[in-house]
Formats: structure tokens, sequence, C-alpha cells
């Protein structure tokens, strides 16, 4: 939170007195990662999301990894509750959330022991410590912290107590409402980040909020900034490359939001669900601006179903869910894809089954994705690779679903819905957006499900043209559209319904490898991994290794190419984020090992012998963690870097 009560500082004071070019020298970095971590409400990632903004602004690359505990409101000071968020900043583009923290900002010592614990420290990584727990008047608590703090300085870590409660205190009666834009200062100061910018990025984050409140988060800014150049002894640099196109900086679920817009969707249905919510929370404010309407459904059949027909009376419709709420529309689903009635489903995974970790990340929807319905029920998969992915996948999407009369599900994850990352601006185009709704006599003869021949394809019925009323049914029907039981009808259907995936692929183009096209071994992923994925092998490959990499974006149906591509490769592995067993247990052999998605469905379709790794520790695989496996797999070992 950064809303102030009962306001201390005089409210006509704008901040940033004294905030000119600092004089203390700085040490230049080409890349740092920084965490800050607090209790839930303390504001944390509000305060890192503001950093990554200002220096996006700069020209430096950025990306963010949000901290988010399970619970809505974890107890105070504990070990699970970390909340916060962590920045990667660097001199170039940056497209994962990288390794190791450098710096981190802790607002107590339970929530700095989670991160420690969880080895996302670099050893000798730089603790800024609130320092107010050292003088706590429980002196139970007192003594944890005073014990924490001896035994992180043992371990080699650089910890400096920081008074962030005394401080803010000079300016607000509440420090618990002040310490993220105290902290927000420090960190400018820390990466001489320009306080102009501070101050923009500050007045835009609070720009619900009435003018006090922006001049009181704003003295707290610059108090920051002063205390950290009076008495921080280091300070660093990370140099910018201005962007040659205007940019914009938003995390995956407004990006996809974004592309609903662009697509000429008019219709989002969905019931809340995390980590999917804020799409409709974006699409809530600026979709009525344009013509759109966003339906919250009392649960996520009526969602799915309210989508369905709003498709069906002409103009494409949207859903948008998490991975509880995907199984939920299953059945739905089928209807749409019986039907035939063009539809997208956004499905931002999260770590399962059941409730699972709702705020985790983990990709495992895919298999569920492509096959999870009764009955034979084709769709269309695309999964995004990052947060500009995020848009364009959902224009790509709204194109097929209606050439094609199909169900298409644009796959996220919990990582790419909060990741933040800078891209250029997209130029509009009307190619974006479909033709208007035809309203023109259907021909005589024509019928509802006039399938063409090789492709499946047809001119689907809209209610309302001349002559084209008929009966639409979830039944099996023939091409009129009437039920029909008998067998010929029954495997037409199937057999068009099918084709149109092949009809599809045929349109593709082979998808690109990162690196030489032929070596020693071949590294495939798929979403939200990509960034990591490609700089551990360009890692590899300076270290001399033949590695390359694969990223598939259509997982239903799969581009032309693959199997070419796999076979000139002495070894293939994926590298993914949801469960395979593990070769090394005693009781795990190729006859009973289970492989990830991606690998299973590559095995299955192209007859090669591809390994898997994969990581469900519910956070972003780290480019470091895939190199230090794939350096194993080309020795010849099975190494569990995780």
């Amino acid at each position: 939170m950064t809303v102030a009560l009962a306001l201390k500082a005089d409210p006509n004071d704008t901040g940033l007195r004294g905030a000119q070019a600092s004089e203390k020298p700085a040490v230049t970095l080409a890349e740092h990662i920084v965490e800050v971590i607090s209790d839930s409400g303390e504001g944390a990632q509000r305060c890192g999301q503001s950093l990554a903004a200002i220096a996006a602004k700069m020209g430096n690359g950025i990306w963010t990894v949000e901290i988010i505990p399970a619970e809505i409101q974890p107890p105070a000071r504990s070990v699970a509750g970390a909340s916060g968020i962590r920045i990667r900043m660097g001199s170039g583009h940056v497209s994962n959330g990288g390794d190791e923290t450098d710096l981190v900002v802790a607002f107590n010592e339970q929530v700095l022991l989670g991160r420690v614990r969880e080895g996302e420290l670099k050893a000798g990584c730089t603790i800024l410590l609130e320092g107010m727990w050292r003088e706590h008047r429980d002196p139970k608590v007192a003594a944890m912290y005073a014990e924490t703090v001896d035994r992180l300085v043992a371990d080699g870590y650089r910890v400096h107590e920081v008074p962030l409660e005394r401080e803010c205190l000079k300016l607000i009666s509440d420090a618990r409402r002040g310490k993220n834009m105290f902290v927000l200062g420090m960190l400018c100061s820390i990466y001489s980040l320009d306080p102009a910018l501070g101050r923009e990025q500050v007045a835009y984050a609070l720009r619900k909020k009435d003018d006090r409140v922006i001049k009181i988060n704003m003295a707290l800014l610059d108090a920051g900034w002063q205390w950290a150049e009076a008495n921080l002894d280091f300070k660093f640099r990370i140099p910018a490359v201005q962007a040659t196109e205007p940019q914009i900086v938003v995390n995956g679920n407004t990006a996809a939001g974004l592309g609903i817009l662009a697509s000429g969707m008019e219709i989002c249905a969905m019931y809340p669900i995390t980590p999917a919510t804020s799409v409709s929370h974006y699409l809530s404010d600026v979709f009525e601006k344009v013509g759109g309407l966003v339906h919250q459904a009392e649960d996520e059949i009526a969602a799915v179903t309210f989508a369905i027909g709003a498709s069906y009376a002409g103009t494409c419709a949207v859903t948008v869910t998490s991975g509880p709420g995907y199984s939920l529309k299953q059945e739905a689903l089928g209807l749409a894809v019986m039907a035939e009635i063009p539809l997208v489903v956004l499905n931002v995974q999260r770590g399962g089954p059941s409730t699972g970790q709702p705020t985790k990340v983990e990709q495992g929807d895919l298999l569920t994705t492509c096959f999870g319905s009764h009955g034979d029920a084709p769709k269309v998969v695309i999964a995004a690779s990052g947060i500009e992915d995020c848009f364009y996948s959902m224009i790509t999407a709204r194109k097929i679903a209606e050439t094609f009369n199909m169900v298409v599900v644009v796959l996220s994850d919990a990582s790419l819905a909060t990741a933040q990352q800078p891209f250029p601006r997209p130029q509009f185009s009307e190619g974006w957006l479909a033709p208007p709704i035809d309203q023109s006599p259907v021909p005589p003869g024509a019928t509802p499900y006039d399938w063409d021949a090789m492709t499946g394809l047809f001119q689907r019925f809209v209610p309302g043209q001349p002559n084209g009323m008929h009966t639409l049914t979830g039944l099996a029907h023939d091409r009129a559209s009437k039920v029909a039981y008998d067998p010929a009808n029954n495997e037409e259907g199937l057999r068009n319904r099918s084709n149109k995936l092949a009809a599809l692929q045929k349109t593709l183009q082979p998808p690109t490898v990162f690196g030489d096209e032929e070596g020693e071994m071949l590294v495939v992923g798929w979403g939200s991994t990509r960034g990591a994925i490609e700089e551990a092998v360009e890692r590899l490959r300076k270290d001399g290794h033949a590695v390359s990499a694969l990223h598939l974006r259509f997982i239903q149906p799969m581009p032309p190419g693959i199997g070419e591509i796999l076979r000139r490769f002495r070894k293939v592995i994926t590298i993914e984020n949801n469960w395979a067993d593990r070769v090394e247990e005693p009781i795990i052999d190729e006859n009973n090992r289970r492989y990830s998605a991606l690998a299973w469905m590559l095995r299955a379709r192209f007859l090669v012998d591809i390994d898997c790794w994969t990581e469900v520790r519910g956070r972003p695989i780290k480019p470091g963690t895939i190199y230090k496996v794939i350096r194993a797999r080309l020795a010849g070992g099975s190494e569990d870097a995780a």
C-alpha cells in the first residue's frame, strides 16, 4: 500500500528537494538482480514494479518475477509468507528473471529467511534489512532478529541494517504504509536512476489518489534517496541503451488484455480466478471505451457458455481462466467444437492439480488442453513465449478461431501473467480485426455445415442471415445441422473437424532453430521457458558446446519440419515446468517412466528418443539451472540441478 494516513509532511512540499545528480562514484555493472520482500500488504510489489518501470524508461532491459504467497493474508513475520518481487535489470535485452539475487531489501528477517532457505540469494548477497526488530518490545522477536542477522553475517552475506521505520515516521504516522516508497528512493539512489523519472512513476502509480497522498509519497521517495546517498557505501550504474522506437512496459496479463482489444473481440466472459483475474481488471477499465463488454459470470461454466453464445451471435468472444476453471469448462468446449463455433480461451496456468498452488507457476495443462475432452474434440493450442507474445497470440487466436470455426486455446502461465518487460509499442493494423458480420442472404441450397471435402472448412451461418435459419445442436449431426446418429454422418463430422487442424498446419512455417541447425544436443521448450532456455544455450555455445534450442509456439497442430530438425541432433531434451519421473529413482525405469508433456507428444509423433528434464518448484526455471543440467547430460550424466 502507498496511501498515507494522518499526514505529517507539508502538503505543499513536492518532494525530491535535494535529489540532484549524485556525486558518489558508481560501479558499472552489466546487470543486477534485486529483490524487495515484505509481509503481505506492505507494498513491496508496487515498489519493485515502479523500480522496473523507471529502469525501463532509462533504457535498461528489465524482467520482473513476483513473489506471491499462496495464502491471501499469511501470518506476519512468517518464513513462508514472503511477498515481494524480483527485478532483473540489464544493459541489453532481458528475457527472464535470471539466477540468484545480488541485492535484497527485506522488511523483516523472517521473510528473508524464506528466500535464503530456497537458495534464491547469491553467495555474498547484499542485504538491506529493516533494523527496527532489534529493539522490539517482545524480547523473543528481538532475540530472533539478532540471531538471524549474526547467522547471515557468518554465512558471508553483507548485511546493512536500515532504520526504515524510524525514517518513515518522520513523514507519516503509519510507517508500514510508507516504507515501500522510501525503499524505492533508496534503490533509485543505489542504481543511479533518474529521480525525475521516479517522480513521474510515483505520480502515475498513484494517479487515482488525491494530491496530498501523491505529495507525501514523493517526500518518502526523496527521503529514501537522501538516506541512501548519506549512509550507504556502494552505488551501481547499469549502462542503458535507449530504444530506437517507442516501448511499453506491461505484464503478460495486461499484454493479453491489450491483444484482446487489438484483435477486435468485443466480449470477454470470465469468473475470477488466480492468476488470470487481472486480465479482466484491465479490460474492465478500458473495454467499454471501445465498445467492449466484460461479463463476470456466476461460475466458470456460465462464463464459457456466455462466450459461446456471444460467438454464435456473430463475433468471436473470449473467456479467460486458469487450470481449475479450464477443467470446469471442458464439456462446454466440447459443445463449441461439435457446433463449430469460433471461441478463444486464455488459460493462465498455475500449479495443480485441484486447488494446487494458485499463485505459483507451472506448465501442467498442456495435455489436458490438447486432449482433455470426452470424444474427439480437436482444438488449436498456442503457447505464448513472452510478454510481447501474449499480445500477438490473442490476435492470432481470434483470426484462426473465425477462419477455421474452431476453439483456440492460448496458454500463458503465472510467470508471464505478472512479469513485466518492455517491448516495442504495437502499431495497430486493420488486418488484426475481423471483417463485418455477414448478413447477406444464404445462397439457395447451402447448408450450415457445407464442409469442404479436403479441408473441412465451411462458411458458417450467422443468426439474422436471410435463409440461414437452422437448429444448432451439440448432438451428432449432418450437413443440414439435423441430429443424425447413423455411422456415415458421425464419421463425416469427425473427419472434417479433424481435417481443419491439418489445413491449419499446412499454413504454418517451420520453427526457427536458435543456434546451429545440427549438433550434439537440441533443447526444446514451450511457453514461458524460452528466455531461460535460450540464455542457457547461449552460455553453453560460448563454452564451445554444439547445443541449439527450439521453441514451439504452436503445439496443436505442430508446424512442419519439426521431425527433420529433431533428427539432425545426436541428443534431444525438453526443458519444462511440469512433472516427469526422475530416471535416477530406483523404482523408475523405461517401462514405467512418465515423461513431461511436450516430450511425450514429440516422442509419440516423431518416434525420436527424446529425453526430458523438469522442475516443479513453483517458480520460473533459472537459466543457470538449465545450463548445469545440459552440461551434465552432455557429459552422460543425469544430474538433478535443482
